[in-house]
């Protein structure tokens, strides 16, 4: 984040400054320049809310994309139109919303984040400020919230451009199959993501866009 931007200005930023020479340099890698030709330049997102980040975080781990759209759904619907804000779920009976589908150690997940954040404890703008790992730290003092969930939220939410989670299923899946090694090699793995830098984000959005 350069000084003196917003948060709204840093996102736009990070937007630009992926599109100047991202796709230029992961094209170096064979495999990637393929997976570029064939889906193209991806739409990146960069509007996006913390809170409602982490929740779905939560709901999505260890879940299909359609199970956990599905629970979202419900989710939102004990709530009403708007998603709910951290109050709204903290006074939310913890059988209520077990009822869309989500275990009880989720239910438990979630209602620390609403409370992290009510506290001050959990402040989304000082994220800003702090390099990758620090948000790490800081987001995995949240019981319910691990590494995953955190390097989720360092790509989606904070749109940092250098994000590579070795932990993510989908991308181990992935490499396996495009690069032709074992998905728990992680050493293998991580030698092959260190040729992306500093653009891992996106060559992770081609990974998953590569099992669709």
């Amino acid at each position: 984040m350069c000084e003196g931007q917003g948060e709204g200005d840093s996102k736009r930023w990070y937007y630009t400054g992926m599109k100047k020479g991202a796709y230029e340099h992961l094209k170096k890698d064979p495999v990637m320049r393929g997976l570029i030709e064939i889906h193209g330049e991806l739409e990146l997102a960069w509007e996006a809310d913390l809170w409602e980040d982490l929740v779905d975080s939560i709901i999505n781990q260890q879940l299909s994309d359609k199970a956990a759209a599905t629970i979202g759904k419900r989710f939102r619907a004990l709530f009403g139109k708007k998603f709910p804000k951290p109050e709204q779920v903290t006074k939310m009976p913890d059988e209520k919303i077990r009822g869309c589908g989500l275990s009880w150690s989720k239910v438990s997940y979630i209602k620390n984040i609403a409370r992290a954040l009510q506290s001050g404890v959990l402040i989304p703008g000082k994220l800003l400020l702090m390099a990758d790992e620090e948000v790490v730290v800081e987001l995995t003092k949240i019981k319910g919230v691990g590494r995953w969930t955190a390097e989720m939220i360092l790509m989606f939410t904070l749109q940092r451009p250098d994000v590579f989670s070795i932990g993510d299923a989908g991308l181990r899946a992935a490499m396996a199959k495009l690069y032709k090694i074992g998905r728990e090699d992680l050493k293998q793995i991580e030698k092959i993501s260190e040729k992306w830098r500093p653009y891992r984000s996106l060559a992770a959005r081609y990974l998953w866009k590569s099992l669709d």
